[in-house]
């Protein structure tokens, strides 16, 4: 009789030292090119730099090792080298600015890998989340309301976001948006059968039973008093999209997404209408090259155009434009300075990172086997996918400016550190769906006791 042997799939734990090194190098590449440019010598801080950078790459690469073998081998590699590219450019706009901007984002870049690795190591499966979902849904609004409490919070550029003591800031929002994720997976994978098997149908969408449509009037409701009481846009975009993305993948309607948006649309509208300075970042997105507009509301966004379009196809090169004439050009505007030195051609490799990072939390999501982390996983992916595009739609005049910081690549502690976490929980997610099924056998073995337990994880 032929001897069948159990296949082990690979873990890929190598491919990603491999290409976590690669990342580093690329982005140590591009420091060493601004510093040749700009001095015509190797910059002195080319090797703290690189090897700080490659030392937190490969220590959370160690823990994947340790505590999530069969994790997801491109999540790492890909957040690796988006960091390293978003501190060369700080750096380089920090040259002609004459501020500390990357010193500061890289002490940022080590905490949100510590923050990463202690996720990888204390939360040893994803599912342990799923107890904490109402806990989550206070602390997501505690959070997200936090900035208005008298003498914490702080008004920065016109929007009420940031939570202060001292020196430092931090934005909760960005937190928020984590722990919101976990309630909206945890509360839709017990509801999803209400919400996708009743309603009654008009015309061709199925609509809800109206006491099925308190959530999502919550949702709608809290995001528009979001919008009034912080001025926040961005926020308020990220927190509503969040919630109706994740209620169409736990109940497959397209009932839902046609409400979501004529709710969001409503309330873009009502804030359109009535807010000043909503008001005002519409009328600079419809008209920025009027009189008055262009040396006013809209010189920010003026000025990132024509940055990109002096960029053209490759780029004037890194250290050869003038992005830092962008007001914010680190922070709100800092894809716009990589569309200047790196063309469009650097714009659309950008976009592919993000491409691959969004896409491998997707197929965590399709992979895992259980509801709560599918549901985890798409939303975690789609927050980044959503706040990308929010970003670049604002910079490239596709919709009116949010305020949303690039993930990775902007300058932002809070929003750094929120983005290793997200990259940490979809690495847990991922090391359970990739991870090998229980080998289930029929009747004891010999030998076996009757202690023994049946299921035999390889």
């Amino acid at each position: 009789m032929a001897t069948v042997l159990p296949v082990y799939p690979t873990t890929r734990r190598n491919v990603e030292l491999a290409l976590v090194l690669g990342a580093v190098l690329i982005a140590c590449g591009a420091w060493a090119v601004v510093g040749l440019t700009a001095e015509g010598a190797l910059p002195a801080g080319l090797a703290p730099y690189g090897g700080g950078l490659g030392a937190l790459a490969v220590v959370l690469h160690l823990l994947l090792r340790w505590r999530a073998p069969h994790a997801d081998p491109l999540l790492l590699p890909v957040a690796t080298l988006l960091n390293g590219l978003g501190l060369v450019m700080i750096h380089r706009l920090d040259l002609a600015e004459g501020t500390g901007a990357a010193s500061r984002q890289f002490v940022w870049s080590a905490l949100g890998v510590a923050a990463a690795g202690a996720v990888v190591v204390l939360v040893r499966d994803h599912r342990v989340l799923r107890r904490y979902t109402f806990t989550a849904m206070v602390a997501g609004l505690v959070l997200l309301l936090l900035p208005l409490v008298p003498g914490l919070g702080r008004t920065i550029n016109g929007a009420r976001i940031w939570v202060g003591v001292g020196d430092l800031s931090f934005q909760p929002g960005e937190l928020a948006k984590i722990a919101l994720a976990v309630f909206f997976a945890g509360y839709l994978v017990v509801h999803r059968d209400a919400l996708s098997l009743t309603g009654t149908k008009v015309l061709l969408l199925r609509l809800p039973r109206a006491r099925d449509l308190g959530p999502i009037l919550l949702a709608w409701l809290v995001s528009v008093g979001v919008l009034v009481l912080q001025r926040d846009l961005g926020t308020s975009l990220l927190f509503f999209g969040l919630f109706v993305a994740v209620l169409y993948v736990s109940t497959e309607r397209v009932s839902w997404i046609v409400l979501g948006l004529a709710l969001f649309a409503a309330g873009a509208l009502f804030a359109a209408t009535t807010m000043s300075h909503v008001r005002s970042r519409v009328d600079a997105w419809l008209h920025p090259f009027e009189a008055g507009n262009a040396d006013g509301g809209a010189y920010q966004l003026v000025q990132g155009l024509y940055g990109m379009a002096n960029g053209g196809l490759i780029g004037t090169g890194l250290d050869r434009g003038r992005p830092d004439i962008v007001p914010y050009a680190n922070s709100d505007f800092v894809y716009a300075a990589f569309g200047e030195e790196l063309g469009l051609v650097g714009l659309f490799a950008l976009l592919l990172l993000y491409v691959v990072l969004v896409e491998r939390g997707m197929r965590t999501a399709i992979g895992v086997r259980d509801g709560f982390g599918k549901l985890l996983a798409a939303g975690l992916a789609f927050s980044v996918a959503l706040q990308v595009f929010v970003v670049v739609g604002g910079v490239t005049r596709v919709i009116p400016l949010t305020g949303l910081t690039t993930p990775f690549l902007a300058a932002g502690g809070s929003s750094l550190v929120s983005n290793w976490i997200v990259v940490a929980l979809l690495l847990r997610v991922s090391d359970l769906a990739r991870r090998p099924a229980p080998e289930v056998r029929d009747g004891p073995e010999p030998g076996d006791t009757a202690a023994t337990q049946v299921v035999r994880l390889p």
